[in-house]
């Protein structure tokens, strides 16, 4: 257990924590049980991840969030499975499944700016359950994001299922872009945030295995994570 002088020394931390979040839990989960373990007083995120999603999480710690709009600003990089030829009303395999768009896009046109509209529903699991809930967010207007690059490869025949690597600007809608190829979001990990890559991240659950003395080791300063 950690002594008066560990728990102050993590209440004034600064810096950031890259952490591999698991599928099948909600990000703000994630932040509230980091926050909870180690007596940080202000933690904030580089931008969400759904709760089917898995990967990399940008944890910003005490004065780190003064570079939040920079991280939410980074490109992303995500890796995953699709299955074509069928969709969902949330774009991810939690949905109900609903008719093919009229128009379907071809992977092959997924490059340069596109414009993506956020699904009425979306897939979420609420803290301590263990289903997911479908969530009516009411109506989207259509947003601007940039692919960089989309490849799709690795067919899982006895899956139905294809691979995919995307990498894209900020705000970009991975299960979205899944409705428009008339596809569904099997799964989704996120690889890369701007110059932070989820080779760096240690995973959630060691996370809360690690000793409060041992904590400020997986912390990385703020020169050294914003260094020019």
């Amino acid at each position: 257990m950690a002594n008066l002088t560990q728990l102050k020394m993590l209440e004034d931390l600064d810096g950031v924590v890259l952490v591999d979040k698991p599928s099948g839990i909600a990000f703000p989960s994630v932040i509230k049980a980091v926050k909870r373990k180690f007596n940080l007083a202000k933690v904030g995120h580089g931008g969400s991840l759904d709760a089917m999603a898995s990967g990399l999480l940008v944890l910003l710690v005490g004065d780190a969030n003064r570079f939040a709009e920079e991280v939410m600003g980074a490109d992303r990089a995500y890796t995953g499975t699709m299955k074509f030829g069928e969709t969902t009303d949330t774009g991810d395999r939690h949905g109900r499944p609903v008719p093919l768009p009229g128009r379907v896009m071809s992977p092959s046109g997924v490059k340069g700016d596109i414009f993506q509209t956020e699904p009425h529903f979306c897939s979420v699991r609420r803290e301590g359950s263990a289903e997911y809930e479908i969530a009516d967010t009411g109506e989207h207007g259509q947003f601007l994001a940039h692919v960089y690059r989309f490849d799709v490869s690795g067919r899982d025949e006895a899956q139905g299922t294809n691979e995919f690597s995307l990498s894209a600007s900020k705000g970009v809608i991975v299960r979205a872009l899944a409705q428009d190829l008339g596809a569904t979001l099997m799964s989704l990990r996120r690889t890369r945030v701007g110059r932070f890559s989820l080779d760096d991240a240690v995973a959630f659950d060691r996370l809360l295995e690690t000793a409060p003395a041992d904590f400020q080791s997986l912390v990385v300063p703020i020169a050294r994570a914003f260094a020019r």
